[in-house]
C-alpha cells in the first residue's frame, strides 16, 4: 500500500511539474520574436495592395507567435479602424494567440486614396487576399474574424477562398442588408423617442449629415441603446479613437450616414442562399440589443455547414464591450475546439 501511494505521489508531483513548465515556457515562446521580419516595428508592416487603380499599402500588426492559431482582424464600418478591437488585447495574450491588427485600404493607419470606385465589395476581398498571401497564413492556422462589416467582408471572402481558412467568425452581422433595413424600420424604430426620430429622419431628408445635431441625436437616441450600451462619455477610449478616425467618405458611400439601416451601395446586398456553401467551422455572435436582428444571426449559424451561434444576452452592436466577458468566453472556446479537432 507504501508503494502504491507513493507511485501516485510521484505520478503527480510529474504531472504537476510539467503543467508549471508548460505554463512557463508558453510566454516566453509567444513573446519571442527571434527571425520575425516585423520584429523592429513592433509587429507592424505595411503591405503593398495592387489594384486597378495603382498600388497602394495597408497597415497590419501582429502579436505574439503561435504557429498553429494565427486570427486577423476585419474591423467594421467600411472605414472605421482596427483601434475599436484593442479590446482583444485584454484576452488574446493570455490565450497565447497569434493575432492582427488591419487597417483596410481608406482607413486612418492605411493609404486613403480618393477614388470611388475603389470602395466596392470585390476589391476588398482581393484586398484581403493579399494582406493573407503577404503574412503567411494558410489552412492549417488562419481564423479569419470580422465585426459588422468586417463580418460581411469576412462572408464574402470565405465564399471565394474558404480553402485557405480553418475557422471563420461572423460578429454582429446579417447576411441580408435589406432584412437589416426591415428590422431597423418595424422593431428598432418604434422603440425609439419619436419626435427624435423625426428630426433625425428630417435631417436625414436634407442630407444634413455634418449638422452636429444630426450625430448627438442618434448618440442619445439610438447608439446607446443598439450600438454600445454605455453613456456616451463612458465609452471605451479605442472606441471613441476609432469613430474618430471614421473616415466618412467610405462609410457614407458603402453604408449610409448612420448605423440605423443601411442606404449606400450595399442596400441591396445579400447573401443568405448561400451560406450552405460555408464548409469550415463557423462561429456567428448575435446580441439581443444589436442593430442587427438576433435571430437572423442565429440562423446564419444554422444554414452553414458547419455553425455555431454564441449569443450575447447583454450585449448590442458592439457586445465585445457591454457583454465582453460572455463575448470573449465563447469567442476563444470556438477557437480551443477548432485547433483540439473538437468542433
Amino acid at each position: 500500500m507504501n508503494r502504491h501511494w507513493y507511485w501516485l505521489l510521484t505520478l503527480a508531483c510529474a504531472l504537476l511539474t510539467a503543467t508549471v513548465s508548460a505554463q512557463t515556457t508558453q510566454p516566453a515562446a509567444y513573446f519571442d520574436n527571434t527571425g520575425r521580419s516585423d520584429v523592429l516595428g513592433g509587429g507592424v508592416r505595411m503591405i503593398p495592395i495592387t489594384t486597378g487603380k495603382g498600388t497602394f499599402h495597408v497597415w497590419t500588426k501582429r502579436v505574439g507567435n503561435n504557429p498553429r492559431i494565427k486570427v486577423l482582424l476585419l474591423h467594421g464600418g467600411p472605414g472605421m479602424t482596427h483601434e475599436y478591437l484593442e479590446a482583444f488585447d485584454s484576452y488574446f495574450p493570455g490565450a497565447g494567440i497569434e493575432y492582427y491588427y488591419y487597417d483596410q485600404l481608406g482607413s486612418t493607419y492605411s493609404d486613403q486614396p480618393k477614388d470611388d470606385d475603389l470602395w466596392v465589395l470585390p476589391r476588398f476581398v482581393e484586398e484581403v487576399e493579399q494582406v493573407r498571401q503577404a503574412l503567411g497564413l494558410g489552412p492549417d492556422n488562419f481564423y479569419l474574424y470580422g465585426q459588422s462589416w468586417g463580418g460581411l467582408l469576412a462572408l464574402e471572402y470565405a465564399l471565394k477562398y474558404q480553402q485557405h481558412i480553418k475557422g471563420l467568425v461572423i460578429s454582429n452581422m446579417v447576411t441580408d442588408i435589406p432584412q437589416y433595413n426591415e428590422y431597423a424600420k418595424k422593431v428598432l424604430m418604434p422603440q425609439m423617442d419619436q419626435p427624435a426620430l423625426a428630426e433625425i429622419q428630417a435631417l436625414e431628408a436634407r442630407g444634413d449629415f455634418s449638422n452636429p445635431r444630426y450625430e448627438e441625436l442618434l448618440m442619445q437616441h439610438f447608439y446607446v441603446d443598439h450600438i454600445l450600451r454605455m453613456p456616451a462619455d463612458a465609452w471605451p477610449e479605442p472606441v471613441l479613437r476609432s469613430l474618430g478616425h471614421l473616415n466618412h467618405d467610405v462609410y457614407v458611400l458603402m453604408q449610409g450616414p448612420s448605423e440605423l439601416g443601411s442606404s449606400g451601395r450595399l442596400d441591396k446586398w445579400s447573401r443568405t442562399a448561400d451560406l450552405p456553401k460555408i464548409t469550415v467551422p463557423t462561429l456567428v455572435i448575435g446580441a439581443r440589443y444589436d442593430t442587427m436582428d438576433p435571430k437572423h444571426m442565429q440562423m446564419m449559424a444554422s444554414k452553414v455547414q458547419h455553425g455555431r451561434y454564441l449569443y450575447c444576452p447583454n450585449g448590442s452592436h458592439f457586445a465585445l464591450y457591454d457583454d465582453q466577458k460572455v463575448y470573449f468566453d465563447g469567442l476563444l472556446a470556438f477557437i480551443r475546439d477548432v485547433d483540439a479537432g473538437r468542433f
